[in-house]
């Protein structure tokens, strides 16, 4: 519920204060909050480089320009569409866990794969139609994609990172403060400038994003990762285009076209086909006989 509606919450974001600075400020408070619990809950923050390097990883692909991606996409279309795109990540951890993990990839996750991707060509084919500007959409999309890859790698860094011993608040507060300071480091090279938008609506979205956006749902996130894995924890994600498409419906205008509503069913059976397993499809057949 709290990922469902951190999109709406970053158009917010765009606008007055470039993408990148946003983040900057995102992710700095985020990681001063974890910093501070760690503090007060004296949890001893992790030594040496290898750990580090790994953790600087993490930041790149999970707490910096995944979100620098998705922001310059927000700009272009609905935050709705952009969690339709999010929700494949899915797929991706999947993917990724056979790739860095030596996980087999099984072929009902091929098929849902190809209904996944089916559903989201549909949805966004309103999208294209409606409008004249296609590029903004195509490029929008593929960004999307780009960032959502990016955040599976994360994923799979922080299973890796916990595998090892690392609790996730201290890694997750080192993660957020090495994406805050790439950030820095590109808003520097790219001479953006450092302003603040005062606005309520600006001020209340960056609150809501660095607190339970950033800090408190990616612990959650990512301790569910450590525990059962990267491929089923994204469960998570898969109600998230439903919540953030409703909220666009409400304040975006967002409108819903059976085409549209046939890719979203598409999107989120195939997210459904990927993480169930041989042996669920089977209980959950032989129950519906049984009903029957």
């Amino acid at each position: 519920m709290i990922w469902g509606s951190t999109w709406i919450a970053i158009t917010l974001q765009i606008g007055t204060v470039s993408p990148e600075i946003s983040l900057v400020y995102r992710f700095a408070i985020s990681a001063l909050l974890l910093f501070i619990f760690c503090g007060i809950r004296r949890i001893e923050l992790p030594i040496g480089w290898r750990i580090h390097g790994l953790i600087i990883i993490l930041g790149f692909c999970l707490f910096g320009f995944n979100y620098f991606l998705f922001y310059l996409a927000a700009d272009r279309i609905t935050s709705g569409l952009l969690a339709v795109i999010f929700s494949t990540i899915t797929v991706m951890n999947i993917l990724n866990s056979a790739l860095f993990l030596n996980r087999l990839i099984e072929v009902r996750i091929i098929f849902g794969s190809v209904v996944g991707l089916v559903g989201i060509i549909l949805v966004f084919l309103p999208e294209v139609r409606g409008t004249e500007m296609t590029s903004d959409v195509v490029s929008a999309v593929i960004l999307g994609v780009i960032a959502t890859y990016l955040a599976s790698v994360g994923n799979i860094v922080s299973a890796h990172i916990q595998k090892i011993g690392v609790e996730v608040i201290p890694s997750n507060a080192l993660g957020m403060l090495y994406g805050t300071l790439i950030l820095l480091f590109y808003s520097i090279i790219n001479n953006s400038t450092f302003n603040f938008d005062l606005s309520f609506g600006y001020v209340s979205s960056l609150a809501y994003l660095s607190l339970f956006g950033s800090a408190l749902a990616f612990t959650l996130y990512l301790t569910l990762v450590g525990k059962i894995g990267p491929a089923k924890a994204a469960y998570a994600t898969v109600l998230f285009p439903i919540v953030a498409l409703t909220l666009s419906t409400m304040f975006e205008n967002y409108t819903w076209s059976s085409t549209a509503s046939i890719g979203v069913i598409l999107v989120l059976s195939g997210n459904i086909i990927v993480i169930t397993t041989h042996t669920q499809t089977k209980q959950l057949i032989k129950k519906i006989r049984d009903s029957f």
